[in-house]
């Protein structure tokens, strides 16, 4: 599957899971929700795609797009802050005032993101790389999701050196975490392409 095939999937599955997150119920409601749950969902799908698109997507595009650089940048930075709210999310719990702050901050920046990305930067490259390179990458990202780390580490640079070395420690670290507390269940399947 080529590369924007592969990240267009995974667009998809968080773009439905912002769609049922925005409006989620706060105060005593949010607890009893199914809300910790979907919200889990979440961290671990968008942790697991800003990790492989740092390693991989991100330098392939500073490398092919004339203006690369500034539209991995800008990325880049929408992905930190990402992070942080994830975070949040992951030190929190439904109800509380900064859980629902922090998720509402997450559902706005998560579909500002994504259509940047799919409407500015994806054409851009896609116009810049051929369409093997293009499904070498995706093999690479595909490759890359199955041991991503589930957890949205915002102290980790986000460079692909640092990801490629620390990130996959830590990775190692959450999917050891995350089966010995039951937590590997709440891992969203990967794209499939039918």
């Amino acid at each position: 599957m080529d590369a924007l095939t592969f990240l267009r999937e995974d667009h998809k599955s968080v773009l439905g899971m912002l769609e049922v997150l925005d409006g989620a119920p706060g105060g005593t409601g949010a607890a009893s929700s199914g809300l910790k749950t979907m919200v889990t969902n979440l961290v671990i799908a968008e942790s697991q795609h800003e990790a492989i698109e740092e390693q991989y997507f991100w330098p392939a595009v500073r490398d092919a797009v004339e203006n690369g650089d500034a539209l991995a940048d800008k990325a880049v930075e929408q992905e930190q802050l990402g992070k942080q709210l994830l975070q949040r999310l992951e030190d929190g719990e439904p109800g509380e005032p900064d859980y629902q702050e922090a998720l509402q901050q997450f559902v706005q920046l998560g579909r500002d993101h994504i259509s940047f990305e799919q409407e500015v930067v994806w054409p851009q490259f896609e116009a810049a790389v051929s369409r093997e390179e293009l499904v070498k990458l995706g093999e690479k990202l595909e490759r890359a999701k199955k041991i991503a780390p589930t957890r949205p580490h915002p102290d980790t640079p986000p460079s692909p050196a640092a990801l490629k070395t620390v990130g996959m420690v830590a990775a190692t670290v959450d999917h050891i975490r995350d089966a010995a507390t039951g937590r590997a269940a709440d891992n969203p399947p990967d794209p499939q392409i039918h």
